[in-house]
């Protein structure tokens, strides 16, 4: 059964930067669409990005667009999350989800916390 762990959340300051990662185990995520989603206290989960099996497309919501970059190294079956210019409003739980061509997200990690102070 494939697995997924994010890491590398944390507390940080308005304008900071993180690095979250999502290491699959179990099966491998090359030919997967991997993306990252957040639920911010109290509210609905939310689309963060996505990113293709090759890599060669990627797609981010406005709220993070060109402050979050995603991307992937298959051969570390691992997925990324750069987190530029952080806000306040970008504290939430990530999570980490794949699925492979024509379903829908199916295989989810447990989250990581990521807080913004001010």
């Amino acid at each position: 059964q494939v697995q997924l762990v994010e890491s590398g959340g944390g507390l940080v300051q308005a304008g900071g930067s993180l690095r979250l990662a999502c290491a699959a185990s179990g099966g491998t995520i090359s030919t997967w669409t991997m993306a990252w989603f957040r639920q911010a206290p109290g509210k609905e989960r939310e689309f963060v990005a996505r990113i293709t099996w090759s890599g060669a497309i990627t797609y981010a919501a406005d709220s993070v667009k060109g402050r979050f970059t995603i991307s992937r190294d298959n051969a570390k079956n691992t997925a990324y999350l750069q987190m530029n210019g952080l806000k306040p409003e970008d504290t939430a739980v990530y999570y980490c989800a794949a699925r492979s061509a024509g379903t829908t997200y199916s295989y989810w990690g447990q989250g990581t916390h990521v807080t913004v102070s001010s």
